[in-house]
C-alpha cells in the first residue's frame, strides 16, 4: 500500500502558514508501513483541485487531504472527491447534532452555513471531530463497492484495481488534524498493513557531513533493508536507519547490527537519538547522575540555558545561568580577572576557562560550562574573525576547551555554538 497526501489551500501556497501537516502524516503511516511517495500542496481552485486528485489517484492506493472542510463556499474538498467517486453527497446527521453540541459548548448560534459541513460522500465513514466542527471521513471503495447499487463505484476515474482506492479527507488545522490521525486514520489504515516499519536515529557530532558519508560509503551502497539514510543541520549529522518487517522485534534484529557498526566507526562522536532533541541525551545523563549544572554565556545569549530548562526534570541538576554579555558582568559576576581580559580579550581560550570556573565556584555547581565569541555579522578581525566561539567545560578541576569557527548569519553562530558547548558537556562526563 502507498500513499500520497494532498495537502489543500492558497495560504500554504503563499508561505502563509508552514505545511506541517504533510510531515506528521508521513511519520504516523511510516510506523504502520504504509510508503508516502508523495507530498503534493493545491490551491482553492476547483480545476486544479480536480487535476490534483485525478494524479493523486492515479498512482497511489490511499490519498489523504487536509484542508478544504470548512463552511465557506470555496471549502469544497468532499464535493471535488464525491465527483472523483461518482457518488452523490449525502446529509448526516450526527454531524449535525455534533455541530449543534459544539456550538452550544459555547453559547453561540450556529451559522446557517454551517450546514455544509453535515454532507459527505454517499458510504462515507464519518470520524467525528472532538476539536471543531469539521468532521473528517474516508471513502474506502473496498466497502463502498458491496455497499452500492450500480456501477457508482467501478465508475471511477482512478480505474480500481483489486485493492481498490481509499481517500480520506481531514481538516486542515493540525490541533483537529493530528487527534484524527492518531486515533482514527492510522487504526484504520492497520487492517491494510501486514508490515510495520522501524526507525532509530544515530546522530554524529564534530564530523563534517561529506566525511561522514564517506566514512560509512560501503555501507550506504551496499543497503538494502535497513535503508541508511543522512541527513545534516545544526553542526551535526544525522543517520537514520530504517527497517520493514512483520514485527518491531523483527525490524528490531535487522537494524541492530547497523547502529552498533554506525557507533564503532564514528566512535565518541556518535550515539542513538532518543528524542527529536539532540541535546536530550545530554541533559538525561545529568539528571540520572544527579551532577549539578551552571552556565555562563556571552555569545550565546542564554540559549544554553533555554535548552536545558526545556527538558522535564532538569530541575533537580541546573543550578543557575548567567549571560555575562559585558566585560564588566563577567568580571563581577564570575569573578573573570580585569587582566586576562585585558592580555587576551574578551574572546579567548583563557578568559571562557575563567567564566567556565567562575560559574562552578559562584553556584557550587559539579559542571560549569561557559562561551565567549563573536556571533557577527561585524566584530571579527583577521586574528579573531566572525563565527569565532570558544566554549569550556569545568568539571572536576579540568578545563576542556574548544575552539571553533562557525559559518552563517548570527543567530546560526549562536544556534550552532549553543548545541557544541551541551555536546562538550556530554563528552566530559562519559
Amino acid at each position: 500500500m502507498n500513499c500520497e497526501i494532498l495537502c489543500i489551500g492558497t495560504e500554504l501556497l503563499h508561505g502563509d502558514i508552514i505545511n506541517s501537516n504533510a510531515a506528521y502524516i508521513s511519520k504516523s503511516l511510516a510506523k504502520i508501513g504504509v510508503d508516502v511517495h508523495y507530498h503534493s500542496v493545491v490551491g482553492d481552485n476547483p480545476k486544479r483541485m480536480k487535476d490534483a486528485f485525478d494524479l493523486a489517484f492515479s498512482r497511489a492506493d490511499v490519498v489523504i487531504c487536509t484542508g478544504g472542510l470548512g463552511p465557506t463556499k470555496d471549502d469544497i474538498t468532499k464535493e471535488i472527491l464525491s465527483e472523483y467517486f461518482n457518488l452523490p453527497m449525502e446529509f448526516d446527521e450526527k454531524s449535525l447534532a455534533h455541530l449543534k453540541m459544539t456550538y452550544g459548548r459555547f453559547r453561540k448560534e450556529m451559522p446557517e452555513n454551517n450546514l455544509r459541513q453535515t454532507y459527505f460522500p454517499k458510504g462515507s465513514i464519518i470520524l467525528t471531530n472532538n476539536n471543531g466542527t469539521a468532521n473528517a471521513c474516508i471513502v474506502d471503495t473496498l466497502i463502498n463497492q458491496n455497499s452500492f447499487e450500480g456501477n457508482d463505484i467501478k465508475s471511477c476515474k482512478g480505474n480500481l484495481d483489486s485493492k481498490g482506492k481509499i481517500g480520506i479527507l481531514l481538516p486542515g488545522p493540525p490541533r483537529e488534524m493530528m487527534p484524527l490521525v492518531d486515533e482514527q486514520v492510522i487504526p484504520y489504515l492497520s487492517k491494510y498493513s501486514h508490515e510495520v516499519v522501524v526507525g532509530y536515529k544515530v546522530a554524529v557530532m564534530n564530523v563534517g557531513e561529506s566525511m561522514a558519508e564517506t566514512m560509512i560509503m560501503d555501507l550506504i551502497d551496499n543497503q538494502t533493508n535497513p535503508t541508511i539514510a543522512p541527513y545534516a543541520g545544526d553542526g551535526k549529522m544525522v543517520f537514520r536507519v530504517t527497517a520493514k518487517a512483520e514485527s518491531k522485534e523483527k525490524a528490531d534484529e535487522l537494524i541492530k547490527p547497523v547502529i552498533d557498526e554506525l557507533l564503532r566507526r564514528f566512535g565518541a562522536n556518535a550515539f542513538v537519538l532518543e528524542t527529536e532533541k539532540i541535546e536530550d541525551m545530554t541533559f538525561k545523563k545529568l539528571v540520572e547522575s544527579n551532577l549539578t549544572i551552571a552556565t555562563a554565556e556571552s555569545c550565546t545569549g542564554g540559549l544554553i540555558a533555554s535548552k536545558l530548562v526545556s527538558y522535564s526534570g532538569i530541575s533537580k541538576v541546573f543550578k543557575e545561568g548567567f549571560i555575562t554579555y559585558s566585560n564588566e558582568a563577567k568580571i563581577r559576576t564570575l569573578g573573570v580577572k580585569k587582566e586576562t581580559i585585558d592580555e587576551f580579550t574578551e574572546v579567548s581560550e583563557e578568559v571562557v576557562k575563567e567564566m567556565a570556573e567562575g560559574a562552578c565556584k559562584v553556584t557550587g555547581a559539579d559542571i560549569g560550562v561557559a562561551t565567549t565569541g563573536i556571533a557577527g555579522p561585524s566584530g571579527g578581525t583577521d586574528d579573531k574573525p566572525v563565527g569565532l566561539v570558544y566554549t569550556c567545560v569545568y568539571y572536576k578541576g579540568t578545563y576542556n576547551v574548544l575552539k571553533n569557527v562557525y559559518t552563517g548569519n548570527r543567530d546560526g553562530v549562536r544556534e550552532r555554538a549553543a548545541i557544541n558547548s551541551i555536546e562538550l558537556v556530554r563528552k566530559s562526563i562519559m
